[in-house]
């Protein structure tokens, strides 16, 4: 059998992140990609200058089309925007069988531009959270999703981890990416009392767009190949890792680049 994954996200022009993202990091660990656009961004590197938002209507449609034919073992959600498009993707979710769910609660662009209206995020913590098999928010989106202060220390994250399981998610994988320390601690908590600490030494580089994009993707690819969830995040986590590290090796526009998400491919 073919491993299928679908992504349900947005679109970024400058192939980083979103969409390309999810469908790179795919293909790049050997699982077949289908896809639902969300919304369209007119972005590069240095930020994003447009943002174009598919009918709700349409994202039911691409989800009733991808579902209705593909035998789809695992759904990435992505970017969303606003009320109308999570209530459709919460409609499409519950006429098909998506298999697991990784929910990327993405908010804001790594240039800083915000992908996700304030109206939307009590929508997609009541409406799509506690669909979710695990959810994936950096510092900056659990902040937001619980409307307190962005974690400062391992404390302050165990304790938002804790918050957003009240609130009604299975589990949390709390990414500590934006953290100030030489570390990138990431924290899986689940309602069951499992808790994971995944730690790795931060990469000096500016290329990071679309690292959160990508790890969700890659936790996404692990389950469609049929991992458990734990061996899924451990082994997404070293495959950006990797491809963080590897991201100089590419040289793509004059701001915030890519990982590398071929990084075991191309040729070194």
């Amino acid at each position: 059998m073919t491993a299928i994954a679908v992504t349900i996200a947005g679109s970024d022009s400058g192939g980083g992140a979103g969409i390309q993202a999810d469908l790179k990091t795919f293909s790049a660990l050997g699982v077949y990609g289908a896809s639902v656009l969300t919304a369209l961004t007119a972005q590069n590197t240095l930020g994003v200058s447009a943002l174009h938002e598919v009918p709700p209507d349409f994202v039911l449609a691409q989800m009733d089309a991808v579902y209705s034919d593909l035998k789809v073992n695992v759904t990435k959600i992505g970017m969303l925007a606003r009320v109308d498009v999570i209530e459709a993707v919460a409609e499409g979710l519950t006429r098909h069988d998506t298999g697991p769910v990784v929910l990327d609660p993405v908010m804001v662009a790594a240039s800083g531009d915000p992908l996700l209206a304030d109206s939307a995020v009590d929508c997609l913590m009541s409406v799509l959270v506690p669909r979710a098999d695990v959810v994936t928010p950096n510092l900056h989106e659990a902040a937001r999703m619980l409307e307190t202060a962005m974690a400062d220390s391992e404390t302050a994250m165990r304790a938002q981890a804790d918050s957003l399981l009240k609130r009604g998610a299975r589990s949390v994988l709390l990414k500590g990416g934006h953290g100030t320390t030489d570390e990138s601690a990431d924290l899986f908590a689940d309602s069951l009392g499992n808790v994971t600490w995944l730690r790795a030494k931060r990469v000096a580089t500016d290329n990071t767009h679309g690292t959160g994009c990508t790890l969700s993707s890659a936790i996404a690819a692990g389950l469609a190949l049929g991992k458990d969830l734990d061996s899924a995040i451990r082994d997404a986590k070293s495959y950006v890792h990797a491809a963080i590290a590897a991201a100089d090796r590419l040289a793509i526009g004059a701001g915030h680049g890519p990982v590398h998400h071929f990084h075991e491919i191309w040729s070194k």
